[in-house]
């Protein structure tokens, strides 16, 4: 089955593209948000084609893949007047929690007959009101990268990008209490001039924007994995520090409190809690590598890339009948 999609969520498309299909990945001449191509820094394999807008008017597409908004046109266009979901089976994945006034908040695909919207959270789904269009929650896959966790660097790694700008979407106002239980390596883009906008020293909390095949093995350096967010769909790089064996120390928001189970961490909406959990890990090392083996675990059996193949093979299979 050759599948249309763009990149957009690095991480999650990573895990997609490891299904029995052919990718297409479309490529303007000039390569930007509606063409980033096969991505430099993450191995996706030979299955992945990239496709220029001339390529596409003439390929055979079986299903789209949808994931923003705009591309339900873009696609028509790319692919000569062919509709998605009307000449080609389509579907629409939602990666984020609503915006807005949450609690009304009306999906820009509500009301569909010619769509199926998937959801990477059941918290998202409770969330967003889609209407009378089909939805289905196909929760998140992750490659495992295997048990890397050492714990050896006191200190706690936390993954966000931009926590300057988006401030309190990321918890990046905690931060500074949280710095005084634990010393901060943050990881992400647009992460510099953190800790003098924090003001915290360079000791404090450091800042790294890693490929993801050193990332990995950075955060398991580290003692925990903090999780500060408030407001997001599911960070994947908490799945991902769970699958590498670290202890979790979160925030208790959004699928949060699905996704981390007893004894694999500590998740809380008081943030003296976390401190205090933060600050129990740093100082009793055999304790935050058990919670973290559990926490590999939990993830193991919940976010295995098989089930996750598994249900995007069964949704397919049902929008393409």
């Amino acid at each position: 089955m050759n599948i249309l999609l763009w990149h957009v969520h690095g991480s999650w498309t990573t895990a997609f593209v490891q299904g029995a299909h052919t990718y297409l990945v479309p490529v303007p001449p000039a390569r930007g948000p509606d063409g980033l191509g096969r991505p430099r820094t993450s191995s996706w394999p030979a299955s992945v084609r990239e496709v220029t807008p001339e390529e596409l008017r003439d390929t055979e597409v079986d299903l789209v893949l949808l994931q923003r908004p705009h591309e339900l046109e873009l696609a028509e266009r790319r692919l000569g007047g062919r509709r998605p979901g009307r000449d080609v089976p389509a579907v629409y994945l939602e990666h984020n929690a609503p915006d807005g006034a949450v609690p009304d908040s009306r999906h820009p695909f509500a009301d569909r007959a010619d769509l199926t919207l998937v959801h990477v959270t059941h918290f998202n789904r409770l969330f967003w009101d889609c209407g009378t269009t089909r939805t289905e929650v196909i929760e998140h896959g992750i490659v495992d990268p295997g048990h890397q966790y050492t714990g050896r660097l006191a200190r706690a790694a936390v993954v966000v990008d931009d926590p300057v700008r988006r401030g309190r979407r990321t918890g990046t106002d905690l931060l500074p209490a949280l710095a005084q239980a634990t010393p901060l390596d943050v990881f992400g883009m647009r992460t510099e001039g953190l800790a003098a906008h924090l003001g915290l020293s360079e000791e404090e909390c450091r800042t790294a924007d890693l490929p993801q095949s050193e990332l990995h093995r950075a955060m398991a350096e580290r003692r925990l994995y903090l999780h500060p967010v408030r407001w997001t769909s599911l960070g994947l790089s908490l799945l991902e520090a769970m699958h590498l064996g670290m202890p979790v120390v979160a925030l208790a928001t959004t699928e949060a409190v699905e996704a981390v189970p007893r004894g694999a961490g500590v998740l809380s909406t008081r943030p003296h809690i976390l401190a205090r959990a933060a600050r129990h890990y740093l100082h009793e090392p055999e304790a935050a590598a058990a919670d973290g083996a559990r926490a590999r675990q939990a993830a193991l059996a919940r976010y295995g890339l098989k089930r996750f193949l598994d249900d995007w093979e069964r949704v397919m299979t049902e929008v393409r009948s």
